[in-house]
C-alpha cells in the first residue's frame, strides 16, 4: 500500500503567495521564464530557471546554473519569501480551470515505493533531462516542484478532503494571470494527519505517475545517492521522500500532446501524402485548422493545408494497451515508417506541444519555418494511462498533458541542508 507522510514545508508568506508560485520548470522555454519573472525578484522561476539570472551565454546545464538555484534558494528563506511550517503538515491543493476543479493532497511519497513499483510510471524518462533535474536537487538540497500523481478513486478519502475544506479557510487563495485559481491548506493536526496516511496504507494499493516522471525518478536517484554517502543511513531521512500531489483518478483533465516535425525524410509534400494513405485515409480539410474528435483520428498541418487522417483497421488493436493509443499507431505507422523517427525521446527531428497552447501554435511554429509539419492528437484517458502502468508497459514518450498544471514555489521540500 502506498506511503505518504507529513513534512514541515518552505512556504511562502499567504500575501506574497501569488507573486512566488510559478509555472513547472519544463512547460515553459529559457525566454518565457525571462518575460514570466520580469520585474518580480520574488518569482519562483529564480530558482526553478535560474539560468535566467546569468548571462545568456551560459549553458543551461553548467553547474553555474544550478549553483545559482541554491543561492537564490538560501535568498528567498533569508528575505522570508520562503519560511518553514513548524509543525509537520499535510496540505491540500485545490486548482480550479474553468468549470473544472481538482483537490489533491500534497505530501511526501517513499522513493521505496517508486522503486518497489508501487508508484507505476507509463514513461521513459529522456537521460539529459533525468541528469539535469538529478543535479538541480542535489545541488539545491530540495524538491522544488512536486511530481503530480493520481490513484483509483477511494470515496472515504474523498469525504475526508471535502471534510476538511468545507470546515477550514484556505490559507492561500488566489487567481494567477491564466485565469486558474489556487487555493491550499495546511493540515497539521496530528490525529487527522494519522487518520489520512492511515486511509491511504489501507485503500491505496499503487498511485501513478501523470507528470513528472522526469522529477520522480531523478528524486529516487538522489535518494540512492545520499544513502550511499550516509554511513548512519536509517531509512527516515528527508532525502527517502519527494515532494507529490496526489488526486483521485475521476477529477484528472487530460489534454492532447501534439507533435512537430522538422523535415518529411527528403519526400515532397504530395509524396509524403500518397505514402501515408497505406494506414490512413487522408482528407484535405483546408486552412480550417482541425481538431480531432473522436479516438483514430488525427489533424495534420502541411504547407498551410490542414488535413483530418483516420486510422485504418489493420494499425490499431483494441485489446492491447499500447497498440489501442493513438500515439502507437502514429508512431509506428507514420513517424517510424514513413519518416524514419524510432526514438522520439532522442530524435531532434520531433518536438511536442501541449494541447492547452491550442492548434494556433502548431500553425504559427510551422509558418514560422521552424518546423516543416504539424500533428494534432486527440487525449488519452485517464483509464488507458493506468491499464498501461498496471500492465508495466510504457506509453511512447509525451503522451500525455495534463491540466491545470501544479505551481512551483507554494510548498518546498528541503531534504538537505
Amino acid at each position: 500500500m502506498i506511503t505518504i507522510k507529513p513534512f514541515k514545508g518552505y512556504r511562502p508568506p499567504n500575501n506574497l503567495a501569488e507573486k512566488v508560485a510559478a509555472v513547472p520548470y519544463d512547460v515553459i522555454n529559457k525566454t518565457e521564464a525571462q518575460q514570466l519573472a520580469q520585474g518580480n525578484p520574488q518569482s519562483f522561476l529564480h530558482i526553478t530557471r535560474s539560468e535566467i539570472d546569468l548571462p545568456n551565454d551560459v549553458d543551461v546545464y553548467s553547474n553555474k546554473v544550478y549553483e545559482q538555484a541554491h543561492n537564490n534558494f538560501l535568498q528567498f528563506i533569508e528575505n522570508g519569501w520562503l519560511v518553514k511550517d513548524e509543525a509537520d503538515s499535510i496540505y491540500l491543493y485545490q486548482q480550479t480551470m474553468g468549470n473544472h476543479t481538482q483537490t489533491g493532497i500534497l505530501a511526501l511519497s517513499s522513493i521505496i515505493d517508486y522503486f518497489e513499483d508501487r508508484i507505476k510510471k507509463h514513461e521513459f524518462t529522456r537521460p539529459k533531462k533525468e541528469q539535469d533535474r538529478i543535479n538541480n536537487m542535489k545541488t539545491l538540497g530540495a524538491h522544488a516542484g512536486p511530481v503530480f500523481l493520481t490513484y483509483k478513486n477511494v470515496e472515504a478519502i474523498n469525504i475526508w478532503v471535502n471534510k476538511y475544506i468545507t470546515s477550514n479557510k484556505p490559507a492561500v487563495d488566489f487567481t494567477a494571470i491564466d485565469d486558474i485559481q489556487h487555493k491550499l491548506w495546511c493540515v497539521s493536526d496530528k490525529a487527522l494527519i494519522e487518520s489520512l496516511t492511515t486511509l491511504f496504507k489501507q485503500n491505496v494499493p499503487a498511485s501513478y505517475i501523470a507528470d513528472g516522471h522526469h522529477r520522480a525518478a531523478s528524486s529516487a536517484k538522489v535518494g540512492e545517492m545520499l544513502k550511499a554517502e550516509n554511513p548512519n543511513h536509517k531509512g527516515d531521512e528527508a532525502y527517502n521522500y519527494f515532494l507529490s500531489v496526489l488526486f483521485p483518478d475521476h477529477e484528472m483533465k487530460i489534454l492532447d500532446y501534439n507533435r512537430l516535425i522538422k523535415d518529411l525524410n527528403g519526400l515532397t509534400a504530395e509524396a509524403f501524402l500518397q505514402k501515408i494513405e497505406t494506414d490512413f485515409e487522408v482528407e484535405l480539410i483546408g486552412t480550417d485548422n482541425f481538431k480531432p474528435e473522436k479516438a483514430r483520428t488525427f489533424g495534420l498541418y502541411l504547407e498551410k493545408k490542414w488535413y483530418k487522417l483516420t486510422a485504418r483497421p489493420h494499425t490499431f488493436d483494441e485489446n492491447d494497451p499500447i497498440k489501442a493509443l493513438d500515439i502507437t499507431t502514429l508512431s509506428n505507422h507514420l513517424l517510424d515508417k514513413v519518416l524514419g523517427i524510432k526514438d522520439q525521446r532522442t530524435d531532434d527531428r520531433v518536438d511536442f506541444v501541449g494541447g492547452i497552447r491550442g492548434l494556433k501554435e502548431l500553425e504559427n511554429r510551422v509558418n514560422n519555418n521552424d518546423w516543416k509539419m504539424a500533428i494534432a492528437l486527440y487525449p488519452v484517458s485517464i483509464q488507458q494511462l493506468i491499464d498501461i502502468a498496471d500492465s508495466g508497459e510504457v506509453m511512447p514518450p509525451k503522451s500525455t498533458w495534463f491540466e491545470p498544471k501544479l505551481r512551483s514555489g507554494l510548498v518546498v521540500h528541503q531534504f538537505k541542508k
